[in-house]
């Protein structure tokens, strides 16, 4: 399927404040992802980063890339996972079963407390090495411990490029 028509079919990612305490040190983010049937073909895996500084970068420009070519890695926070795992960028195979059905993927991120952050889910292509599809960028301006107000994350922009998305925990 041609990446031109694939422009128009958004990704909508929502973010709930809710589930279980975090951490005094993390706000919890349940991410819930919802896409049309014909961008989850292209689609094997969402990588969600969260950066510093967030008020001093353009969601445009970001999205234009991969984010790795783009920022240090020390602008990158350390997330973790529902299952523990920690790193820079979190990986998310996509649930196709789901998504075909007209459902959504859940998915959990745990940020840590503070202010003036970017959050960016890239979206990845099936292959070795990993291909970059587009990405969504929104502006997190306070992450509280506890409960977060809910986030409606930006339609993902498909802005295919021959960059490896990887980012090293």
């Amino acid at each position: 399927m041609s990446l031109r028509l694939l422009n128009v079919l958004p990704l909508a990612a929502l973010l709930f404040a809710c589930g279980d305490a975090p951490s005094s040190h993390a706000g919890r983010f349940p991410l819930d992802v919802t896409m049309s049937r014909a961008v989850a073909n292209e689609v094997h895996a969402l990588q969600v980063s969260v950066l510093k500084n967030g008020s001093g970068r353009s969601c445009t420009e970001l999205q234009r890339t991969c984010l790795n070519t783009q920022v240090k890695r020390e602008d990158l926070v350390m997330l973790e996972d529902s299952r523990g795992n920690e790193g820079r960028a979190l990986r998310f195979t996509v649930d196709m079963a789901a998504l075909e059905n007209g459902g959504s993927q859940a998915l959990e991120v745990d940020v840590p407390v503070g202010r003036d952050y970017a959050l960016v889910i890239e979206a990845i292509a099936v292959g070795s090495p990993s291909r970059f599809l587009g990405s969504s960028c929104n502006y997190l301006q306070v992450v509280n411990s506890g409960n977060n107000a809910p986030v409606l994350a930006a339609p993902l922009v498909l802005t295919e490029q021959s960059c490896d998305p990887s980012i090293a925990p």
